[in-house]
């Protein structure tokens, strides 16, 4: 059996066509079933449902073969005994640091002030303000981002932003970009020797759709 460990929402929806391609079809919408394993047209593979930032500890661990993360979680998860084979190009974003409009950012780095930056990519952005030499009182936050800055929690926050239309909902302004992020497959190091007949041709059929066949870099 081969498990294929995906997140609802977005990723789910992008990888889809990637699955199609390689002649897998679910056999239920998980956004319409409370299932959380599901299986597929292939007797031999299954899909888990399971939280975006869950998937890259459930290859790790063998519970998945394989999975689609987001390169934001896999910074935060450290991407350790995972075999990262392909940028899939999909969930594409950026990382950003975003405040409210009225804060002076600039000058508040230049000054060289210590800041509260309000996250859940708490290593991304320990390791982005730290090349920077910029002085940060990390808090860590899993929802409504943006609230921090407006009620004084924050003065600034490091968050996934697409559009920035939520940003600009509640008058914040991006003010720095830490980097790109798209989701990138993740195999199972003991699961790609011990099933490599089974896994090769996904993984082939993932690298052809992408245009892509070299390792991708965290």
């Amino acid at each position: 059996m081969i498990t294929l460990a995906l997140s609802k929402g977005r990723i789910f929806e992008e990888t889809m066509p990637l699955l199609e391609k390689a002649g897998i079809v679910p056999s239920e919408d998980p956004e319409k079933s409370r299932k959380l394993i599901i299986g597929t047209n292939q007797p031999d593979v299954r899909i888990i449902i399971v939280r975006a930032t869950d998937v890259p500890t459930y290859v790790q661990h063998g519970a998945a073969d394989l999975g689609v993360a987001g390169k934001d979680v896999l910074i935060e998860h450290s991407g350790a005994g995972l075999y990262q084979p392909l940028d899939l190009n999909i969930a594409r974003c950026r990382l950003c640091v975003a405040a409210a409009e009225s804060f002076d950012y600039a000058s508040a780095i230049k000054q060289g002030a210590r800041l509260r930056i309000a996250t859940k990519y708490v290593n991304s952005a320990r390791e982005h303000f730290a090349k920077r030499g910029v002085h940060v009182d990390l808090i860590k936050l899993y929802g409504s981002m943006e609230l921090a800055p407006l009620v004084g929690l924050a003065d600034a926050i490091v968050d996934l932003v697409s559009t920035g239309s939520t940003l600009r909902a509640n008058k914040l302004v991006e003010v720095e970009e830490i980097c790109d992020i798209s989701s990138r497959l993740v195999v199972n190091q003991a699961a790609l020797k011990m099933k490599y007949e089974q896994l090769s041709p996904i993984l082939a059929v993932f690298a052809e759709a992408v245009g892509a066949g070299t390792q991708a870099p965290v």
